[in-house]
């Protein structure tokens, strides 16, 4: 997207993002971060990550410039497909999201709400890395993924690359199966701790002679 901006008499024509799609998860979460500081540092931060203008032409901007450029980039940003994207592909490698959430293992569970408590904007990467795994083995919209291993730190790196937009629907995907989930959890440790029960029983019954001819 174009934009000019008038300099000393002059017009000067400077590239903006065309959508919102342009925009990694990387970027974005720096931009997330500004949200504390004060609104004109924000301004300058979004404007120079998000376009060609140089950073001394941004600060000597007319605050009518400022909105307007800060306007379109809301505009773009509103403008985003907020659909999941089960599917995603980063450097050719396709990465699946998470088929079954009500079958999210424990281990999964825990390393979600540890990176969520410990700030959801500082680990997008991780969270990401949890809810996609590389695709192991697909056929038309379903697929497989990885087993969960917990070995997150190479997968985030690759995470950071994809885009916000996918970020964002995935985060709001997840949102609205919180309350599912924490419903989901207890009973899936009820399940887990019977099915110890039932087989500790099992082996006690073995060692007493419990049923033996």
């Amino acid at each position: 997207m174009k934009v000019k901006i008038k300099k000393d008499g002059k017009k000067e024509t400077f590239n903006l993002i065309n959508s919102w799609s342009d925009v990694t998860l990387e970027k974005w979460s720096e931009l997330v971060a500004l949200q504390d500081g004060s609104k004109s540092e924000e301004a300058l931060e979004t404007i120079t990550a998000l376009s060609d203008i140089p950073r001394m032409l941004v600060s000597e901007l007319a605050l009518n410039d400022v909105v307007g450029i800060m306007s379109k980039i809301a505009e773009l940003q509103a403008q985003a497909n907020s659909g999941l994207k089960n599917i995603i592909e980063i450097d050719g490698i396709e990465y699946g999201f998470h088929p079954n959430l009500e079958d999210i293992t424990l281990g999964e569970y825990a390393d979600l709400e540890t990176f969520i408590q410990d700030g959801v904007e500082k680990n997008l990467p991780e969270i990401m890395s949890v809810l996609y795994r590389p695709i192991t083995e697909r056929k038309g919209y379903h697929y497989s993924i990885q087993a969960y291993d917990g070995a997150l730190r190479l997968r985030a790196e690759e995470m950071k690359k994809m885009k916000a937009e996918e970020v964002q629907s995935a985060l709001v995907f997840f949102w609205n199966l919180g309350n599912k989930l924490s419903m989901i959890l207890p009973s899936y440790l009820m399940e887990r701790t019977q099915a110890i029960l039932k087989t500790l029983q099992t082996t006690s019954s073995q060692k007493n002679g419990v049923g033996s001819v």
